[in-house]
């Protein structure tokens, strides 16, 4: 299997699941996964920074770290594409009627992608040099 193969199905495995959950959450289902979070304190928070912190990381690893300048400020792509998909899937539930709209969770997500895009910049300067 070439390597960038090897970076790109986590990545890809992670979005999937993601989306699974989207579509069950969406559809009002009950999965074992639900269960697990509300039964942790703040475990709605909690999965929401790994989740999309998990995809950051893999993305970055996918897309080899790629980092581009906006007005003079380097930004990571994987960042960028995760923050973006979170705050249109958390716009949607306004409209969907049985999910809603939760400033906290746009914010858990947020906290999710600047740690571990942190942990992944980290890594490559740990790494590179």
């Amino acid at each position: 299997m070439p390597n960038k193969l090897k970076r790109v199905i986590p990545a890809f495995i992670c979005f999937a699941f993601i989306c699974w959950v989207i579509l069950q959450a969406n559809a009002g289902a009950n999965t074992v996964f639900f269960n697990i979070v509300a039964a942790l304190p703040y475990g709605d928070k909690l999965g929401h920074i790994m989740l999309y912190g998990v995809l950051t990381l893999l993305l970055n690893i996918a897309l080899g770290f790629k980092i581009i300048s906006l007005a003079k400020v380097k930004v990571s792509v994987a960042a960028s594409l995760v923050l973006f998909f979170s705050v249109g899937e958390e716009i949607t539930q306004a409209f969907i009627p049985n999910r809603n709209f939760d400033i906290l969770d746009l914010i858990a997500d947020g906290v999710g992608i600047l740690l571990f895009n942190g942990l992944s910049i980290r890594y490559v300067k740990e790494n590179r040099t």
